[in-house]
């Protein structure tokens, strides 16, 4: 794929302007009522637990600090909820957002492309590889927070593995209609780190915006797919 930044992020972009096409219409109204329902639990969680555990994590002699250090925290900790629940809607909405990368691919390129069917079992494997792959990379980083001094660069490496996740994740749509799975997937990715991280940092800004994260997933799902085509053309 294209290691262009600015193309991954204009993509994820003009994924928020293609929501109203209307071809699009009955992929979007499932997804979007799942992701309302699951974000309005992150959220409430969120507004109740997040400044508590700020607080006990950051030592009192830094509570000078505290203003340019709690958005830091907010952040890694929202990426942590709001990147669990994105997974689970994912999870819920997969075969809608799999009709919806493949109606995408039909509109930019204009004309209609076959979808490479896979077992149910082939997408669960691939599925529990990929989720396999992020814990075994967050769950180090979660001890972070817990060494002094280290801890205050945990906020950037979780903001920056969660921008990546989530790009493998919604990529994984327009690439698994291609055929592809997760090892090919992530040997892929790997080869445009940072449009990946790109992408996936614009897709987690956008995540922790009330409301609008709502139109975030399946925008990112439209995104991933126009990168995909035109890193190909």
């Amino acid at each position: 794929m294209n290691n262009n930044p600015m193309l991954a992020m204009s993509c994820l972009i003009q994924g928020f302007q293609l929501l109203t096409r209307p071809e699009l219409r009955k992929y979007l109204i499932l997804p979007i009522v799942i992701n309302l329902v699951l974000y309005s639990v992150a959220f409430t969680l969120g507004y109740f637990y997040i400044s508590d555990l700020i607080a006990q994590i950051i030592p009192s002699w830094l509570s000078w600090l505290e203003w340019l250090i709690w958005p830091l925290f907010f952040m890694s900790f929202s990426i942590i909820g709001f990147f669990t629940f994105t997974v689970i809607a994912n999870l819920i909405a997969a075969p809608f957002y799999s009709h919806l990368a493949a109606k995408t691919l039909d509109i930019v390129s204009g004309q209609q492309n076959n979808i490479e069917e896979q077992s149910t079992s082939q997408v669960l494997m691939s599925e529990m590889k990929r989720m396999g792959y992020i814990l075994s990379i967050l769950m180090p980083l979660l001890i972070l927070f817990i060494i002094p001094g280290i801890n205050l660069l945990a906020p950037f490496l979780w903001a920056l593995f969660g921008a990546w996740g989530l790009a493998l994740e919604f990529m994984a749509y327009p690439l698994e209609n291609k055929g592809m799975l997760f090892s090919e997937q992530k040997q892929l990715a790997k080869s445009s780190r940072l449009s990946m991280v790109s992408f996936g940092g614009l897709a987690v800004l956008g995540l922790s915006i009330p409301v609008f994260n709502l139109l975030v997933a399946p925008a990112a799902v439209i995104g991933a797919t126009l990168f995909v085509y035109k890193s190909n053309k």
